[in-house]
């Protein structure tokens, strides 16, 4: 017998609405020319029930990203919030990955925004590992580069910029490769399609910095303080796409992918080809601060 699914909910426009209710027309702006913008945030159980990881930095970046494409959804960060923990209760999620996402919501052809409907929805879902991979993935440096902002506003989460992202990830995976590693227009490594990027070499832990064309995500930013926190040197500069293959070791981090070793790139080793003990290291910090059980940094996280 077949396990009943049970109803899903999203918060459109200001009403909860069963998904399947969820209709917008079908030549939207935001589904013909990419003009979306969204987030990804997750929600992790603790010991005292749901919560959700970084939930006012989240919502402040959304903000952010449709104040750069002039875009008013007519919701306050409040509100945003408050829609976001509505979703997690009334579809009664546990550990959950949340997508807001705003959008042109109108039936017209045009590249034109003017005048045209913002709406917003906000829905979860269950979720676990991004990569299934635990043991560290096959990265290739891509031949796309990495979008800059004389051609779009890399600070932006929006959907447009996220086409750059996924050619490239194509590209690897036909390759046989688990993920892209993109490079700047400079020729700096940037980031993977969707997530940041840390090199360990020498116990210093090195990430690119915003001029190499990055989003600067929040779970980086998380890493660097935890990193600090427990006395790791981190260094924020230009990284070479060699210095990928010489160290010690490497890994993704993100929403979606947390932190995931990075084993090998462009068929070179790197290290010596297993999870490295500093990422181990933060690996373990993260997953204790998310979870609930490292009180010292129980500011980030928002209960359900």
């Amino acid at each position: 017998m077949s396990k009943k699914i049970p109803t899903q909910y999203v918060w459109l426009d200001n009403r909860m609405v069963k998904a399947e209710d969820a209709k917008v027309p079908i030549m939207t702006h935001s589904l013909q020319y990419g003009s979306g913008i969204f987030e990804g945030i997750r929600a992790y159980e603790t010991d005292n029930g749901v919560a959700v990881f970084r939930l006012d930095e989240h919502v402040r970046r959304f903000m952010n990203s449709m104040k750069i494409h002039a875009m008013n959804c007519g919701y306050t960060e409040r509100q945003l919030k408050e829609a976001i923990l509505d979703v997690i209760r009334k579809d009664g999620l546990g550990a959950c990955y949340i997508r807001p996402f705003a959008f042109y919501n109108d039936d017209s052809i045009g590249l034109s925004t003017s005048g045209k409907k913002v709406s917003v929805f906000v829905a979860a879902r269950p979720f676990g590992k991004y990569f299934a991979k635990q043991t560290g993935i096959r990265c290739k440096v891509s031949s796309w580069n990495r979008i800059n902002s004389s051609i779009l506003p890399v600070e932006a989460k929006a959907s447009g910029n996220y086409l750059n992202s996924i050619i490239a990830s194509m590209e690897a995976k036909r390759l046989g490769f688990d993920e892209a590693i993109l490079l700047s227009q400079n020729g700096y490594v940037a980031e993977g399609p969707g997530e940041n990027i840390f090199l360990v070499r020498d116990n210093v832990l090195l990430t690119p910095d915003k001029g190499s064309d990055i989003l600067r995500g929040i779970t980086r930013d998380s890493l660097i303080k935890l990193a600090e926190s427990i006395g790791i040197e981190v260094q924020e500069r230009q990284v070479h796409r060699e210095e990928l293959y010489t160290a010690d070791e490497l890994f993704f981090s993100g929403t979606a992918a947390e932190l995931t070793s990075i084993t090998e790139v462009d068929g070179i080793k790197v290290g010596n080809g297993a999870v490295g003990p500093i990422t181990k290291m933060l690996a373990q910090a993260f997953d204790d601060v998310v979870h609930g059980r490292n009180t010292d940094f129980g500011g980030w996280l928002t209960h359900v």
